[in-house]
């Protein structure tokens, strides 16, 4: 991550100005590897060995007598070429210098942002799984803090400008330092059985409402995880499995889920959708709100307040405040229905019985 206050020097750092000092350099050695061949008539070896040695002032002395007119033109390109390694180790200094200040600024805004992040979720664990959950939250604006005890995964997460603790997730403390007091929820796809289970006790009993979800390999330990503390556990092996299988029985299913939830190149997608208080679809029925005719969104299931699912709701089933819609549209469509649900304006307008 780059300080915006770096800009006007890391400007000096393009590759305009690095391709112009290597083009400066490769003159400066041909002009005096040629002119100590023509003056002095040495070879091209000896040439260019007294051209280095002389622009770079490491005081050898010289190779073999020279004569005055090659003194002369050494004087020449001591001077000239003086200026020109002075011109390239300056920049190959400020390239150092900028770099390990932009290190600095770049962990001090993730280590600002990170004492300042709320309603967000601590992802335990940045192998493969939670590589992916991360990529995939962020993409939707979901706020992510990540805990790893690999340094490896460190410039990963800065050149990402992903908040990080390289630290144990077990660990009492680790926990509290990513703010679990202020998280929405915690994910953890850390290594091994135990050290999930130990990661969901602790994170429950530091926070009673946080929401948490965790990977097993063992299809035994699920209940495990569930008493302590688990909202929600999956098993990769299984999931994975089941996706295979059912890709060769039910293809057009898959190809249809595949392209609604996971292709992010098609329009059409699928989302959940929060009835809130002060929207005016807040107890009309489906045929009412002529959500499907006017904004050609098609509602896949109702989630009640009080957790009931409804799948494939009838044209008479009310949105009540607090209900979750399950919605498939296209994307711009999907955005008007949700300023609508909050409570904001839109071109939709309710329709009378």
């Amino acid at each position: 991550m780059i300080h915006r206050g770096f800009d006007s020097r890391q400007s000096h750092l393009s590759p305009r100005y690095v391709a112009r000092g290597i083009a400066l350099l490769a003159a400066i050695l041909c002009f005096g590897t040629i002119g100590y061949m023509v003056v002095e008539k040495w070879d091209a070896l000896d040439a260019l060995y007294m051209t280095v040695i002389t622009i770079t002032t490491v005081g050898f002395g010289e190779i073999r007598p020279v004569s005055e007119p090659g003194r002369v033109f050494t004087i020449i390109l001591i001077f000239v070429g003086i200026g020109i390694v002075a011109y390239i180790l300056g920049l190959a200094a400020q390239t150092m210098v900028v770099f390990q200040m932009t290190k600095i600024l770049g962990r001090r805004k993730l280590g600002l942002k990170k004492r300042s992040m709320k309603d967000h979720y601590i992802i335990c664990g940045y192998g493969r799984i939670g590589k992916t959950i991360c990529q995939e939250l962020l993409s939707s604006k979901i706020p992510v803090l990540v805990i790893d005890m690999g340094d490896e995964v460190k410039s990963q997460l800065e050149e990402a400008g992903t908040p990080y603790i390289l630290d144990d997730a077990t660990n009492e403390e680790v926990l509290m330092e990513a703010r679990i007091d202020r998280a929405k929820g915690l994910v953890s796809v850390v290594s091994t059985d135990a050290d999930n289970l130990f990661i969901t006790m602790t994170a429950r009993g530091l926070n009673p409402d946080l929401f948490i979800i965790t990977r097993t390999d063992d299809e035994k330990n699920q209940k495990k995880f569930v008493r302590a503390g688990a909202n929600h556990v999956f098993l990769p092996y299984v999931i994975g499995g089941q996706r295979m299988a059912h890709t060769i029985a039910k293809p057009a299913v898959m190809s249809f889920l595949e392209l609604t939830v996971h292709d992010r190149n098609i329009a059409l997608e699928m989302e959940e959708l929060l009835v809130q208080e002060g929207s005016r679809l807040a107890g009309a029925n489906l045929m009412e709100s002529g959500i499907r005719q006017e904004l050609n969104v098609i509602i896949v299931a109702i989630r009640k307040s009080e957790g009931e699912m409804i799948f494939n709701p009838s044209s008479q089933t009310r949105m009540e405040k607090g209900d979750t819609l399950i919605a498939l549209g296209h994307k711009h469509d999907l955005e008007k229905l949700k300023r609508i649900l909050s409570g904001g304006t839109g071109n939709h307008r309710k329709r009378s019985r």
